[in-house]
C-alpha cells in the first residue's frame, strides 16, 4: 500500500513527536514513523532524564495542544542560581543570581521528566486525525524523486512524502544515507542522572555548580524532588555508577549538601556519554533534519531539548506558509529559509556551551579565580544580567510564532 502524505517524519521522540503535533495541528498530513511503540518509551526504565523547557519552549508546546497534558507535571523555574565550587574546597562566596521578578512574572522556564513529555506529546498524536502513526515500523530506504520521496517500510508498503524530515537522533540513518558528515568531538566526561527527594522544598531554585571535574545541576521537579545531572570525568562516572545505593547516595551528598536537607534516592540511575556534534548542513533533496540529528551538545546548560523544540517552531512556520502558498514543500529554497533561521542560534548555542565546559570543567587557580570573579561582575551589571535571562527563557533573536505565542 501506498500512502501520500505532506510530510513524512522519521523518528518519534519527542522532537520527532511535536514536529508532527506541529504540522499536523495546522491541518497539514502527517506520517510519523518510529521502530519504537511509543508504550515502550514512556516505561520508567526507557529514560531517567529531565529536561529545561525554556518558557519560550513552553510556548511552542501550548500552541501545539500539548501543555494541558503536561502542565501538571512541570515544575517552574524561579530562581537560577550559578556558582563556582570544590568537593573539597567548598562553595565559592562569588556567584550568578538569576531572579525572575527582576524581568516580569513568568518564570525562565520549567523543569519535566522527559518521560511526563513523551506521554503528553503521544496523547496529542491520538487527537490529530490528519497525523499517522507507522510504530512500530522500520525504513529501509529514502528515494527522492520528482515531486514526492518515497519512504520504503520493511515488509512491504510505501509513504510517499513532499519531505522527509530526519528526527532520529544523534546517531541518525537517514542523515547517513543522505550523506550528510557533522563536526565535532567527545568530551572525557559522562552525565550521571537521577532523582532524589529531599527533606525541604526548594522552591523553584535551579542551581548549576561548576565542579572541576564538570557541572552539576540540582533542577526542581515536582513533589519535592529535584532531578540531579552530574557531569563527571567518564572513567570516575562509571565507578560511581557501579556503587551500591548507599554508597552513591554519600557521593551524591558531597556535591548536593544539605541547603535542601536530607535527600535519598528516588529511582533509578542513569549514564549518558557526552559530545558535541553539528551536521555540516541541516538540509538535503526532500531532506531536513532536526533535533539531535542536525545538532547536540552538552548539557551544562540545559538546551539541547530547546534547540530541538525551537527546530519544531522554524522548520513548521516555514512547511505551513509554504503549503499555504501553494509552495512544494520540499523544494531547495523552502527548506533552505529553515536552515538560515536556525543554522547560526544552533553554531552559537554549541559554541558557548562547548567554551563554557572547558572554561569551568578544570582545577587552575588563575581560571577559577576569572571565572568567579565574571560571575560576579554579571551579577552586578543589570543590562547584561537581563539579557542573560531573557535568553535563557528563549525569547532572544528573530522568533518564529509559536515562541511568541501566536497560532501557526
Amino acid at each position: 500500500m501506498t500512502e501520500r502524505v505532506d510530510v513524512g517524519i522519521v523518528g518519534g521522540g519527542m522532537v520527532g513527536a511535536g514536529l508532527a503535533c506541529a504540522l499536523a495541528t495546522a491541518g497539514l498530513r502527517v506520517a510519523l514513523i518510529d521502530r519504537e511503540t511509543q508504550d515502550s518509551q514512556t516505561v520508567p526504565a526507557y529514560d531517567g532524564r529531565a529536561s529545561a523547557i525554556a518558557y519560550g519552549s513552553a510556548q511552542v508546546l501550548k500552541g501545539i495542544g500539548v501543555w494541558k497534558f503536561l502542565q501538571d507535571e512541570a515544575s517552574p523555574i524561579w530562581d537560577i542560581r550559578v556558582v563556582d565550587g570544590h568537593v573539597l574546597d567548598g562553595i565559592s562566596p562569588l556567584f550568578l543570581h538569576y531572579d525572575h521578578t527582576d524581568i516580569g512574572e513568568d518564570p525562565f522556564g520549567y523543569i519535566v521528566e522527559n518521560r511526563a513529555t513523551r506521554i503528553a506529546l503521544h496523547k496529542r498524536c491520538q487527537e490529530l486525525p490528519t497525523l499517522t502513526l507507522h510504530a512500530p515500523a522500520t525504513v529501509n530506504a529514502v528515494r527522492p524523486g520528482p515531486g514526492f520521496s518515497t519512504i520504503e517500510i520493511e515488509g512491504g508498503g510505501e509513504i510517499r512524502a513532499s519531505v522527509v524530515i530526519a528526527a532520529d537522533g544523534k546517531f541518525s540513518t537517514l542523515r547517513d544515507w543522505m550523506g550528510i558528515k557533522t563536526t565535532g568531538w567527545r568530551y572525557d566526561q559522562t552525565s550521571i542522572v537521577c532523582t532524589v527527594k529531599h527533606a525541604l522544598p526548594h522552591n523553584g531554585v535551579a542551581v548549576e555548580l561548576f565542579l572541576p571535574s564538570g557541572p552539576f545541576a540540582m533542577l526542581p521537579m515536582t513533589g519535592d524532588r529535584s532531578n540531579v545531572v552530574w557531569s563527571e570525568r567518564s572513567d570516575l562516572a562509571r565507578d560511581y555508577a557501579a556503587l551500591d545505593d548507599a554508597a552513591f547516595l554519600a557521593e551524591l551528598k558531597t556535591r548536593f549538601g544539605d541547603w535542601l536537607g536530607d535527600i535519598e534516592l528516588a529511582g533509578p540511575r542513569f549514564a549518558y556519554p557526552l559530545a558535541l556534534q553539528h551536521a555540516e548542513t541541516y538540509i538535503g533533496d526532500r531532506f531536513a533534519m532536526v533535533g539531535d540529528a542536525a545538532h547536540a551538545i552538552h548539557p551544562i546548560a540545559g538546551q539541547g531539548l530547546n534547540m530541538g523544540l525551537r527546530d519544531i517552531a522554524a522548520l513548521a512556520e516555514v512547511l505551513v506558509d509554504a503549503k499555504r502558498l501553494g509552495l512544494d514543500l520540499g523544494a531547495a529554497s523552502v527548506l533552505r529559509r529553515y536552515e538560515e533561521w536556525r543554522r547560526f542560534d544552533n553554531v552559537l548555542l554549541a559554541a558557548v556551551t562547548d567554551g563554557l565546559t572547558r572554561l569551568f570543567s578544570n582545577d587552575l587557580p588563575p581560571l577559577r579565580l576569572a571565572r568567579d570573579l565574571g560571575l560576579a561582575v554579571v551579577n552586578k551589571v543589570p543590562p547584561a544580567k537581563k539579557f542573560l535571562m531573557r535568553h535563557a527563557m528563549g525569547v532572544v533573536g528573530e522568533l518564529p510564532r509559536l515562541i511568541r505565542g501566536e497560532a501557526l
